[in-house]
């Protein structure tokens, strides 16, 4: 069977069964029942590349070795593979566990994703270089010397956005680069601090949505259970900020404007407004320009992000109408395409 990722497996599945194989390591495992009160497993497995849900009922073959795996276990899910608006369906399932060679292979990674999200944080590591401020410029490099390489396994998310190892990485540098653009644009944003805020708005989540040295598994901290990123990230800036305090750069801080107290309230309240509404989980609304232009430059990325998934694995109702994927509000529409010349109708003088 020809071997492919979780995310060509979504964009590449439809009606018709494709025979692939997926490398995939165990995330989770739950034991359900439906209605009539057959058991199943539900398993939640991931790659480089995404997240897969595979459902295994009692009568499978497979169902006594899904049920008896380890967590975190590695293996090679082989199956004809369809996909409707309820997500993957394996039929004929098959489970193979790995070698050495081929387990270090898979924790390798995407090639193409590595160097797409080391790209990313090229970017994100030049804009946090052109900061002039020299509180906040200090503290994003610090932040990189102490957290970098943590930052660069977490996820964006759980599910629904970037849900992928270094998928906050990708998150951050398009919010940054919007950022930065839009500063061009409304001379009221302090771009510095616009900048320093989408850098740590979603901090917390190292600690909510990070990945262990190697692996594609989730992990889950008490922290991260208890408090949830934006009370983390806060408390994590905090930390961060009360060390600069103590440097000998410092010193020469208490001339500054704004005044070094004032600049760090408004950046935690970026951390804290980020999510733009209480039911949504942010402590406080927003209340400066950077709050309001942070929140509405997170959720269009969200978005988006959630818009390209949707045209990959959508199935199409009617020619270019896709049906709904949760959690967007309504059907896709295949969008206009961009405007190109048609050499046919130049006029050459």
């Amino acid at each position: 069977m020809t071997p492919i990722s979780i995310a060509a497996l979504r964009e590449q599945s439809g009606e018709t069964p494709l025979s692939a194989s997926v490398s995939a390591q165990l995330q989770s495992r739950q034991r359900k029942e439906t209605k009539g009160g057959k058991p199943f497993l539900d398993l939640q497995f991931a790659d480089s590349t995404g997240a897969l849900g595979v459902k295994i009922w009692s009568d499978s073959p497979v169902y006594q070795l899904a049920e008896g795996m380890e967590p975190a276990q590695v293996v090679r899910l082989e199956a004809r593979w369809t996909q409707n608006q309820y997500g993957i369906d394996a039929k004929d399932l098959a489970i193979h566990h790995l070698d050495e060679a081929a387990r270090e292979q898979f924790f390798a990674g995407d090639p193409a994703l590595r160097e797409k999200q080391a790209r990313d944080f090229a970017v994100i590591r030049q804009l946090c270089d052109s900061i002039t401020d020299p509180r906040l410029h200090d503290l994003c490099q610090a932040f990189f010397e102490k957290l970098g390489e943590r930052f660069c396994r977490t996820a964006a998310a759980r599910k629904n956005h970037h849900a992928r190892r270094g998928g906050l990485v990708e998150h951050v540098a398009l919010m940054m680069r919007s950022a930065d653009a839009l500063c061009g644009v409304y001379e009221e944003l302090n771009r510095d601090l616009l900048l320093t805020g989408t850098l740590f708005h979603d901090v917390g989540k190292l600690w909510e949505n990070s990945y262990p040295k190697q692996g594609f598994a989730q992990s889950t901290t008490m922290a991260g259970e208890l408090l949830g990123h934006i009370p983390l990230g806060i408390e994590m800036v905090n930390h961060m900020w009360k060390e600069l305090l103590e440097t000998p750069e410092a010193e020469s801080w208490s001339e500054l404007q704004p005044a070094t107290e004032t600049l760090r309230l408004h950046l935690l309240h970026l951390i804290g407004s980020h999510h733009g509404e209480y039911e949504f989980g942010s402590p406080v609304l927003p209340r400066t320009p950077e709050a309001f232009a942070l929140h509405y430059i997170d959720n269009l990325d969200a978005k988006l992000e959630m818009v390209r998934q949707a045209y990959a694995v959508a199935p199409q109702s009617l020619p270019g109408i896709y049906e709904r994927q949760f959690p967007l509000p309504a059907n896709l529409v295949k969008p206009a395409e961009h405007y190109a010349q048609n050499p046919k109708n130049t006029v050459i003088e």
